[in-house]
């Protein structure tokens, strides 16, 4: 059996932090070697990113994008200067252009996997939507992305959501840009043929609730993923580190990690 792959936890104060440090206790695949938090942070055991860099064979990293974007700088910089230089697996959401860019320079010297979503189910979700994208067309149906998260979730819609909005649109043959509707306030007219919308509620502890609505003049089709706690999420992106060990430079997704991609 091979040695247990060595995980360093970034943002290990956060509540995503503290459940993939949970999941990993008792795993026989995975370790803990490091945890990790904003500079300056108090709290247990806690040490630099430098050194949680040095420790571990991958990161796990649910933070913000900004630190998200440097900690995948902070990794390839080692590859050049060090002779190790960890994976990363990055579920942060809500990334401008530019932090996706740095993120896609630091994987040409390391392996990153990026998922705005490290659900199995909701993984499978997106392949149903593709399909039934594919299948029911712009002229006669309409699709309509609905998601929901606690009151603390800062970006909209999630990256799920996104995720899934893409999926559909790909699923038609077109980029998500030419068709989302992220917003509608008062008087916007009747809905444009082939247009992708986001409905987003944010409330309470809500984890996740994701649906994709078929909509069509007299029926409607509903495809739908809920959340019940959050080390399903955890278990997803400890199975990517456990993958992406050893994996060569590049940036992979969790439909490379499930065999999905093709």
């Amino acid at each position: 059996m091979s040695q247990p792959v060595k995980i360093a936890v970034a943002g290990a104060l956060g509540r995503m932090g503290q459940a993939v440090i949970q999941t990993l206790d008792g795993r026989a695949d995975a370790v803990l070697a490091a945890r990790f938090d904003r500079p300056g942070a108090e709290g247990e055991h806690l040490v630099s990113a430098d050194a949680a860099l040095a420790a571990a064979d991958a990161v796990i990293d649910f933070t913000l994008p900004e630190a998200s974007a440097l900690l995948a700088e902070a990794a390839a910089a080692r590859a050049v200067h060090h002779s190790h230089a960890p994976a990363l697996v990055i579920g942060s959401t809500g990334f401008s252009d530019g932090q996706l860019a740095r993120i896609d320079a630091a994987a040409t010297r390391i392996a990153i996997v990026r998922s705005g979503n490290y659900s199995l189910g909701v993984n499978m979700l997106m392949g149903l939507v593709r399909q039934a994208a594919a299948a029911l067309t712009a002229q006669d149906w309409d699709i309509e992305v609905y998601e929901a998260h606690h009151k603390r979730k800062v970006d909209a819609p999630s990256g799920t959501a996104l995720m899934l909005g893409e999926a559909a649109a790909d699923g038609r043959g077109v980029g998500l840009g030419q068709v989302a509707d992220r917003g509608r306030d008062g008087v916007t007219g009747p809905r444009k043929e082939g247009a992708i919308g986001f409905s987003v509620v944010r409330g309470g502890g809500i984890i996740g609730e994701h649906s994709v609505i078929f909509a069509g003049e007299s029926e409607s089709l509903t495809l739908s993923h809920s959340a019940i706690d959050r080390g399903l999420f955890a278990r997803g992106a400890i199975a990517a580190a456990v993958w992406v060990r050893g994996k060569p430079p590049g940036l992979y997704d969790m439909q490379d990690v499930l065999g999905f991609s093709k």
